[in-house]
């Protein structure tokens, strides 16, 4: 029990006691208005850490910035693992996925950093963009659905040792999808993001011409991909940098054998680190000289090549079905005898 006669209030005249208490009441009143801002603080940051402050301050309709998290916060345990299983499909599809890949290429091929980088159809993005209607296939697609359409035509699945893509609900399509949800943590899913997809690169009043693009290509690309265009390996015979074109490349179904899809690729990303070097015109000629060059058949054609061109290419910008240096270009190459010893 506090003993009244050592309180100095209880000495204070009656005003000055008063005055005391109110003065009390306010700094408890205040203090207690500290805590709850406190706590609704960490409340919030609890439940909305995600990194998407331009959401709240853009205009509607503004495409809103996005960071994936680093690769330092892949988490441990089964989901950590499944993570880092997925990235290593992505950054060595040929090797991690072996049975469904029937050239030299892997999904960071086109996918740059990981599938991180902005404007190189960054995996953040399309996770958060399926499922959706596809005028390729005319159906609604689920992210499985688009990543067996990445290994029929990108990875060339057609002349893998399975002969096709991965069967639905394989553990390939799992992993990649794990890797991409942990991507795309935090993103919103109900507007666009900035450096979505590949970039949609205006046709120049020049258009596109394959022989600008040789020039193109000789002085920019050729040191890399080299002057066939058949791309550069190691000593270990591990892809350093991809075939654009040929038995090792991406076939005429790809998305990339499409010029303006080429052209907005180059554009925003090569030459490898210095993305944006080129003019609009060098990047839609480079892109013209590479898809004018013969790779694997398109694996849904049935008929004839001029058959495919009017079922499939028929409102694309491709050379599919063109006549160049006197080659029916469609007729595919022969399958890669690297992938026949495996």
């Amino acid at each position: 029990m506090m003993d009244e006669s050592r309180d100095p209030a209880s000495s204070e005249p009656p005003r000055d006691h008063d005055r005391a208490r109110t003065t009390r009441r306010g700094l408890y009143a205040l203090g207690g208005g500290v805590t709850l801002f406190v706590f609704a603080v960490l409340i919030r940051d609890e439940f909305h850490h995600a990194p998407t402050p331009d959401a709240a301050v853009s205009a509607p309709g503004t495409p809103v910035s996005f960071t994936p998290p680093p690769m330092s916060k892949i988490p441990g345990g089964p989901e950590g693992d499944a993570i880092r299983h997925g990235l290593a499909i992505f950054e060595n599809t040929g090797t991690q996925a072996s049975q469904f890949v029937g050239n030299g290429l892997a999904c960071r091929n086109c996918h740059l950093d990981g599938g991180r980088k902005t404007n190189s159809a960054p995996m953040w993005a399309a996770w958060v963009s399926y499922p959706q209607y596809r005028s390729k296939n005319g159906k609604i697609n689920t992210m499985e659905d688009r990543l067996k359409g990445c290994f029929s035509y990108s990875m060339n699945a057609q002349d893998s040792p399975s002969g096709g893509p991965p069967k639905p609900g394989d553990p390939v399509y799992a992993d990649l999808q794990t890797y991409f949800h942990w991507l795309a943590k935090g993103a919103p899913t109900d507007t666009k993001l900035k450096g979505a997809g590949f970039v949609k690169l205006k046709l120049t009043a020049l258009g596109y011409d394959r022989s600008r693009g040789q020039a193109v290509y000789a002085q920019h690309c050729a040191a890399c991909h080299g002057a066939d265009g058949q791309g550069r390996t190691d000593l270990n015979g591990r892809v350093v940098f991809p075939a654009l074109w040929g038995p090792k490349s991406y076939n005429w179904g790809a998305g990339m054998a499409v010029v303006n899809n080429a052209a907005g690729f180059i554009k925003a990303n090569m030459p490898l680190g210095a993305g944006n070097s080129l003019s609009d015109q060098q990047s839609w000629d480079a892109a013209a000289w590479i898809d004018s060059q013969e790779r694997p058949k398109d694996p849904r054609q049935k008929g004839t090549v001029e058959e495919n061109a009017k079922a499939f290419h028929a409102k694309e910008k491709t050379f599919y079905g063109k006549m160049v240096d006197g080659h029916l270009l469609g007729t595919g190459t022969a399958p890669p005898t690297r992938i026949a010893s495996r």
